[in-house]
């Protein structure tokens, strides 16, 4: 049974997301468990998220309006401690963190830095070589 769709195309900073996300070499849009995903060919962005982290019944807290991004290890800890940033359900063990667009003012020349560092962190060399080249 295929996961339902949890977005819609008019969402909040869904429209930013793509036009950040697909202007990068060879990124493709998929949607995967009801989400939109950004690939390239491996997955550097995805459009809303979870988190159970602090929650002390267990329960799940959703982030619709959101996204997650691989993050180096060298700046996870100083977004760990920024209130707009989640731990998701799933990646966050695998070095991912969320960005809540609902917790602030988005800065989208902030999110298009966060997203090329994720792109950096996941894509083949000769992707990163043809970015640096533009």
């Amino acid at each position: 049974m295929p996961h339902p769709i949890m977005f819609g195309d008019d969402d909040m900073g869904l429209a930013e997301l793509r036009r950040i996300a697909l202007a990068l070499p060879e990124a493709v849009e998929k949607i995967s468990h009801g989400r939109p995903t950004f690939s390239a060919p491996k997955m550097f962005a995805v459009y809303g998220g979870s988190s159970k982290v602090g929650q002390a019944n267990g329960d799940m807290v959703r982030f619709p309006y959101s996204v997650l991004l691989k993050i180096d290890e060298s700046e996870r800890r100083a977004l760990e401690q920024d209130p707009r940033f989640f731990f998701p359900m799933y990646l966050g063990p695998f070095g991912w963190l969320g960005l809540n667009f609902e917790a602030a003012q988005v800065n989208w020349d902030e999110v298009g830095e966060l997203v090329d560092a994720s792109y950096r962190l996941q894509a083949p060399r000769r992707l990163i070589r043809e970015l640096d080249a533009r």
